[in-house]
């Protein structure tokens, strides 16, 4: 039976109906996301939110929570997108505007979208599955995180605005980069099947344009399975992250990472990596490297890779990238971060 033979049907006005309610249910529970868990963790439980355990439990709940939210909202819009446009037009768009075009489109909307590492990949499995070029959408994935707006404005207001113009520059050179590499390579094969066979595209088979019910009831229904998919491994993710939330050694960076030390740059990368912490958190971090003598751009490296490369958005893409293609992606932004850093140290 087709899939369109199986979705509910129901009224254009109900449907409307119901994603205005939703939005605002969803619009409403994210606003309060944070508030909520400071409430409870705090003032109910009456825990500080300074000490360790309370702040990685803290952390825990309030990091889940974003991303189930995200990732179900996120899900759930591009799917119904990807119902409502033609895919085959757009991917015909974006070939006949060539591949710079596409990868710097891939940048200016990762830079642009407020998103952490991880919030990210509900974006990209919904690019892959439209059929955006896997090169593209891997510069999104890597554009979003690393050059946070939110980082840039607290760079600028610390560093001064020129280093900001700086990271921002290095960032969007490093994810045109990656993303023009991979584009030498067949990579789709490393992609989990999982993220081509979805139910939108079985909807939009044969040429059959959906009405509205269904565009929407297709929507809802891939966002359930993906979501079903993936939601265990934002669980493990995320609670790695919280194990190491708030045990940043400064110190140690500052004396094993001085400017004496010609390794200090891929030192501080790779114990960026697993600190899982947005530009917000990890701008005063790097500052207090800076103070303590660290060279800027050792503290640019280790602020790229704590913003962009992190233990749970490994875990969470592994479920739609196979292992070559994961290991491959962590290392090419690995080397743009050491990169910059070395490059930054020469200028700066």
């Amino acid at each position: 039976m087709r899939v369109t033979e199986r979705l509910r049907v129901a009224t254009p006005t109900g449907r409307w109906v119901s994603l205005v309610l939703g939005a605002g249910l969803w619009a409403s529970l994210y606003a309060l996301n944070e508030v909520l868990w400071t409430w409870l963790v705090r003032d109910v439980v009456g825990a500080d939110l300074a000490a360790r355990l309370p702040g990685a439990v803290h952390f825990f709940l309030y990091d889940v929570s974003k991303i189930f939210l995200l990732l179900s909202g996120l899900m759930f819009v591009i799917g119904l997108l990807r119902a409502s446009l033609d895919v085959e037009r757009a991917r015909a768009y974006l070939e006949g505007r060539g591949l710079f075009a596409g990868l710097l489109l891939a940048v200016v909307l990762g830079v642009v979208t407020p998103f952490c590492s991880c919030s990210s990949i509900p974006l990209f499995m919904g690019f892959v599955a439209a059929g955006i070029p896997l090169s593209v959408t891997l510069t999104f994935l890597v554009a979003s995180p690393l050059v946070s707006e939110v980082a840039a404005i607290m760079i600028g207001d610390q560093f001064g605005w020129g280093i900001a113009a700086s990271y921002v520059a290095a960032g969007a050179v490093i994810s045109l980069l990656i993303g023009w590499v991979l584009s030498r390579f067949k990579l789709e094969h490393w992609v989990e099947d999982m993220v081509f066979t979805t139910r939108i595209a079985q909807l939009r088979a044969e040429g059959h344009v959906p009405t509205w019910p269904e565009r929407v009831d297709a929507a809802a229904a891939e966002t359930r399975e993906i979501f079903g998919k993936v939601w265990k491994w934002v669980l493990v993710g995320v609670a790695i992250g919280a194990a190491i939330h708030g045990w940043v050694p400064t110190e140690f960076f500052a004396d094993v990472a001085g400017a004496d030390n010609p390794l200090a740059v891929p030192v501080v990368t790779l114990a960026g990596m697993p600190l899982y912490v947005n530009g917000a958190g990890v701008v005063p971090i790097a500052e207090a490297l800076w103070s303590k003598g660290m060279p800027l751009g050792t503290v640019m490296a280790f602020t790229m890779s704590a913003i962009a490369l992190s233990a749970p958005e490994a875990v969470m893409l592994r479920r739609v990238l196979k292992p070559p293609l994961l290991a491959l992606f962590f290392g090419a932004v690995t080397v743009g971060i050491i990169t910059v850093g070395y490059l930054f140290n020469a200028l700066f």
